[in-house]
């Protein structure tokens, strides 16, 4: 059974309170609700069906400068491109007339043409060139409502009238260039895209899937300060390491040679972007108290988990970072460290969903630890609720 159908009964509740009771041993807590947690902590967390009316990154700003670019995303095949106007735009990728892949055509001034018998089709579907033929209203294909900012394409899967821009993640530091040198990735992993939210709302596992890059000692991981809270739209909790072993990465990147104070902020948006605001400075330095004060290393990430289908996600991810490394190399070195730390994750999350998929009816647990990931979870399922209730409609 998913899991939205499993909580449809307990989304009033107030998961927080629970799951405080049970970091408090349940004593204090009625009994109702250590059963409510429970329920919630044996359930399967895995298998999540996808949000279609969202905003999801589908492409880099820049990955349309070599052409227009074919990805599945929540289960649309779509042909990404750019204009000759330069607008950027989403269509279906398939010509109306053969079936033929429009990714395997070219952009053209007023759109994308067809590479099959020359159809050419707009930003909103229309074909606007029917060669040796007239124009028939008829010819069409389907278009997503598309919105570039700040580096970002991002497109709408689902019902195009209820697109808002006002619901797209904002993260200004991609335009401030001066400031933040930004490096753009993206990785196919074989897994349920709320796996990847899982795994950055719960860094417990830093000390053991990524101790030889950006993980540090296992120990001062599994004992660190954590505020978790439920938010509008998901979930965000900071993490502090007071004193603690600098990983191999913060070394290099952060030029540091004793102890850290070690911070990690993360927010989650529902439905697969996670912002992350982290770093170090010398332990007993203010680091606690003023986290941008100079020296140490400070850097901004950008997660976000596009779903191509229910078993498959593109990870896009940016990273910047001020640091005090030698010769100005702190922004790459760190780059590096995240990207061998992304393929650690990705190893872990396809075994994951490996394991699962063999096995459906299996539950997976949550810990103390998840609190984030519930209050996550929590919001993906009021998202996928929605979608259902409107449906019914």
């Amino acid at each position: 059974m998913p899991a939205y159908l499993v909580y449809n009964h307990l989304q009033r509740l107030n998961f927080g309170e629970v799951i405080l009771g049970i970091s408090r041993l349940g004593i204090k807590r009625a009994n109702r609700n250590i059963v409510i947690w429970e329920r919630m902590r044996m359930s399967n967390l895995a298998m999540e069906p996808l949000v279609r009316n969202a905003w999801y990154i589908a492409a880099w700003s820049h990955e349309l400068d070599d052409g227009p670019i074919a990805r599945q995303i929540a289960g649309e095949h779509m042909v990404i491109f750019r204009s000759g106007d330069g607008q950027a735009a989403a269509l279906e990728d398939r010509c109306c007339h053969r079936a033929v892949k429009l990714s395997l055509g070219k952009p053209v001034e007023k759109g994308i043409q067809c590479g099959y018998h020359g159809l050419v089709f707009d930003g909103s579907g229309a074909c606007v060139d029917n060669p040796g033929e007239q124009l028939n209203p008829s010819y069409n294909v389907r278009a997503f409502p598309v919105v570039e900012r700040q580096k970002m394409i991002w497109v709408w899967t689902g019902d195009a009238e209820q697109a808002d821009e006002s619901q797209i993640v904002d993260f200004p530091y991609h335009d401030l260039d001066e400031e933040w040198n930004f490096h753009f990735g993206r990785y196919e992993i074989a897994a349920n895209y709320m796996f990847m939210i899982d795994n950055l709302m719960d860094l417990t596992h830093l000390g053991y899937v990524h101790l030889s890059t950006i993980g540090g000692h296992p120990g001062e991981q599994d004992v660190a300060e954590l505020e978790a809270a439920r938010t509008e739209r998901g979930a965000k909790f900071v993490r502090w390491m007071m004193n603690s072993t600098p990983p191999p990465a913060f070394v290099a990147a952060g030029n540091f040679e004793g102890p850290v104070d070690r911070w990690g902020e993360f927010e989650y948006v529902a439905p697969g972007t996670v912002l992350q605001w982290a770093g170090s400075h010398d332990a007993g330095t203010g680091g606690r108290e003023d986290r941008n004060k100079p020296g140490g290393l400070v850097f901004r990430l950008l997660h976000q988990a596009t779903p191509a289908d229910e078993n498959n996600y593109h990870y896009f991810f940016s990273s910047a970072v001020r640091g005090q490394a030698p010769d100005g190399q702190a922004n790459t070195l760190f780059h590096e460290a995240n990207r061998e730390a992304f393929l650690e994750d990705k190893l872990f999350i396809e075994a994951q969903q490996e394991a699962v998929s063999e096995d459906p009816s299996r539950k997976l647990i949550l810990r103390e630890h998840d609190k984030a990931v519930a209050y996550g979870r929590q919001a993906i399922h009021q998202m996928q609720n929605a979608e259902m209730s409107q449906a019914a409609e």
